[in-house]
């Protein structure tokens, strides 16, 4: 047996313990439209069952569900901290998405279907509807639910959306970079709203670097603290390429 082959030569109780153990191999970046060959090429790697995203949170590992909660508690603080942004966006719009017009009929931030991730369009939706219900913003009132012809304020284009909770406005707005209408509202602008999330590394430079906050933003969070674990009998099983395991992501 080659030295490096140890572990299969376990007991099956001591194997099953590997198995249920879980290690972070790497930081895998932003993913954007990639992340189907991402995750394909993670599949292939490790099978489909033995790996996972979860992110570093106050030095604990969580799943994506826990840690998106701090990504929304920043637009929550963002928004609450500037009534006139508030106002503007339930007086003049009536929507927001990220990259395409479609991003207005998701609500969830669990999206394994899409041709990337959008989260900021749906945290300010959410965090909009709360106010809506809560009777210290005025400027904030409930709306039916219903579709509307929302003028996209970026393009010209009039589309027929459904119009957001809190959304009494006629415009499409898109959050997204420095040149569409939204970019106020850019995860990259957005600080992080507690500095025990604030992280960096050196020598990395990505986007959310370069735009808003910088290290500071809610963005740097979400992508500095996402991690790939990989569940250690997974991991042994690369042999040597134990060393690169992210290899190629």
């Amino acid at each position: 047996m080659h030295p490096a082959d140890w572990w299969t030569t376990l007991s099956p109780t001591a194997a099953a313990d590997l198995a249920d153990t879980w290690i972070v191999v790497g930081l895998p970046g932003f993913a954007g439209d990639a992340k189907h060959r991402r995750r394909e090429l993670l599949d292939e790697r490790f099978g489909a069952d033995g790996w996972r995203l979860s992110h570093i949170v106050r030095g604990r590992v969580v799943p994506p569900s826990e840690a998106i909660l701090e990504y929304e508690e920043a637009y929550r603080s963002f928004l609450r901290d500037r009534p006139a942004l508030v106002r503007f966006l339930v007086t003049t719009c009536g929507n927001v998405y990220d990259w395409a017009v479609e991003n207005v009929y998701d609500d969830v931030y669990e999206q394994p279907n899409t041709l990337a991730n959008h989260y900021q369009d749906i945290s300010v939706r959410r965090v909009i509807a709360e106010l809506a219900d809560d009777p210290a913003w005025p400027d904030v009132t409930p709306t039916p639910s219903e579709d509307a012809d929302l003028l996209d304020l970026g393009t010209g284009v009039v589309h027929r959306v459904p119009r957001a909770s809190g959304f009494r406005g006629g415009h499409l707005l898109q959050i997204r970079d420095p040149l569409s209408p939204g970019f106020m509202l850019n995860p990259a602008v957005v600080p992080a709203h507690d500095p025990a999330l604030v992280t960096t590394l050196p020598g990395r430079q990505d986007w959310y670097h370069a735009e808003g906050c910088a290290h500071l933003s809610i963005e740097a969070f979400w992508q500095m603290s996402k991690v790939v674990e990989v569940r250690y009998d997974r991991f042994l099983a690369l042999g040597d390429r134990r060393s690169a395991p992210l290899d190629g992501i």
